[in-house]
C-alpha cells in the first residue's frame, strides 16, 4: 500500500506475560508481591467520583514536592511522569538528538534498543563482561549520551557508586541516566552524585518498591536544567500525564516510610533465602541486588525449566537471546509462593539428575 511508505515502524518492545488464571504464581514482571501502604486504600476511599470531571494539575505539584521533601532536593529538581518508562521515553526525546550514538549494555532493559530505534537516535551497546559487570572502560570514547540500569535488569547486579562516577567522569559532554527501577533492594542511590554532575539524571519508580505498578508513577532527579528541558519537552507531547487519582494515593505510598522499609526489608529477606535454596538445587545465578533472581541451572536448559513452570501455572521470564537463553529472571513473591516454586523445582530436578 502506498501509505505504508510513510508509517514509522519499530520493533515494539515485549512485555512479561499478564495471565489471568485464578491459582497462578505470576514470577514475572517484577511486581512487588504485597499491598500499597495502608494510606493508599485510605486514600482510594477518599476519592471523589465528582473530581474526575476536572483535568489533573499538569505540573503534578502536590506529588513533585513530595517527592523534593523526601529525597532532599529542590522541586525544581523533580519530573514525574507515568511510570518510569514514560519518564525514561521522554528523557530520550530530549536527551539524545545528536549524531553520535548512545551507549548502553548488551544485557539491559529492552526497552532501551525500541526507544532508539522509534526515535531515531543511533546506538551501539557495550558488552558486559563474563560474569555481566558493566566496564567502565567501554564508555570513555565518543557518544551521544549513555544509560544503564542500577541493578542491572535482568541480571540484578548493582555496580557501587564509583563505577557510576567513572562513567560519568568520562561523560561530562553527554547526559548519562542511571535507570534506578530496583535501586531500593539493594545498593547505594546515585543522587549525591546530582550535586557534581549537572549532566546526571536519575530515574526511579513507584512500580517496585511502593507495589502500584497498576498506577504508573515513575519520577526523575536532576539539575534544574535537566528537568526544565525534560519539562519542555513533556508539556510539547501530554500536558495531563498523571491522573488526580493517581497523584492522590502516589503522595500516600510515599508518606509511609514505616511501611516501605517493612516490606523491601521482607523481599530482600525472602530474596535472600532463595538464594541459598536455589544454589542447593543447583542453580548459578549473578548476586542479585534487585527484586529477582537471574538463575540458570547446571544441567537442565532454562527453556525446559520455563515450560515445566507454565504448565503449573507459575510463571517466569525467559528470553531466547544470545548470552542470556539459558537464564531464567524469577521475581521474588511471598514467601508461600516461593516455597512452592522451590518445591517444585526440587522434584522436577530430581526427576531428571
Amino acid at each position: 500500500m502506498k501509505w505504508e511508505e510513510n508509517v514509522r515502524r519499530v520493533i515494539p518492545y515485549v512485555p512479561g506475560e499478564q495471565p489471568n488464571q485464578p491459582d497462578m504464581i505470576k514470577l514475572n514482571t517484577n511486581e512487588c508481591p504485597y499491598p500499597p501502604a495502608p494510606g493508599v486504600q485510605a486514600a482510594i476511599e477518599a476519592l471523589r467520583p465528582q473530581d474526575l470531571r476536572l483535568y489533573p494539575d499538569p505540573g503534578a505539584e502536590t506529588l513533585t514536592r513530595e517527592l523534593a521533601d523526601y529525597y532532599g532536593v529542590k522541586k525544581e529538581q523533580v519530573f514525574v511522569g507515568v511510570g518510569s518508562d514514560d519518564v525514561l521515553a521522554m528523557a530520550f526525546l530530549t536527551f539524545f538528538n545528536g549524531d553520535r550514538p548512545i551507549l548502553f549494555p548488551d544485557v539491559t532493559y529492552s526497552f532501551y534498543d525500541v526507544w532508539a530505534q522509534l526515535y531515531r537516535i543511533p546506538y551501539e551497546t557495550c558488552p558486559l563482561d563474563e560474569t555481566f559487570h558493566i566496564r567502565p572502560e567501554d564508555y570513555r570514547r565518543p557518544n551521544g549520551g549513555v544509560i544503564f540500569p542500577n541493578p542491572n535488569a535482568p541480571t540484578g547486579i548493582y555496580e557501587p557508586l564509583k563505577v557510576v562516577e567513572e562513567i560519568l567522569q568520562a561523560n561530562r559532554d553527554v547526559v548519562v541516566i542511571v535507570d534506578e527501577a530496583y535501586i531500593d533492594f539493594g545498593g547505594k542511590c546515585a543522587l549525591p552524585l546530582i550535586q557534581k554532575y549537572d549532566n546526571l539524571l536519575v530515574v526511579q519508580t513507584f512500580s517496585k518498591s511502593r507495589a502500584m505498578a497498576g498506577l504508573r508513577v515513575g519520577f526523575a532527579m536532576g539539575s534544574e536544567k535537566l528537568i526544565r528541558y525534560l519539562s519542555d519537552v513533556k508539556f510539547s507531547f501530554n500536558s495531563y500525564t498523571i491522573n488526580r487519582p493517581t497523584l492522590a494515593l502516589g503522595v500516600e505510598a510515599l508518606r509511609d516510610e514505616a511501611y516501605f522499609r517493612e516490606i523491601t526489608g521482607r523481599i530482600v529477606a525472602t530474596r535472600e533465602r532463595v538464594k541459598r535454596a536455589l544454589r542447593e538445587l543447583g542453580f548459578v545465578f549473578p548476586d542479585s541486588m534487585a527484586n529477582f533472581i537471574f538463575a540458570s541451572h547446571e544441567r537442565i536448559p532454562a527453556q525446559q525449566i520455563f515450560q515445566a513452570l507454565k504448565e503449573r501455572n507459575i510463571y517466569v521470564r525467559h528470553w531466547d537471546r544470545p548470552r542470556i537463553r539459558n537464564f531464567l529472571r524469577i521475581t521474588i513473591g511471598t514467601d508461600e509462593e516461593m516455597d512452592i516454586l522451590l518445591a517444585f523445582l526440587g522434584e522436577y530436578i530430581r526427576e531428571r539428575t
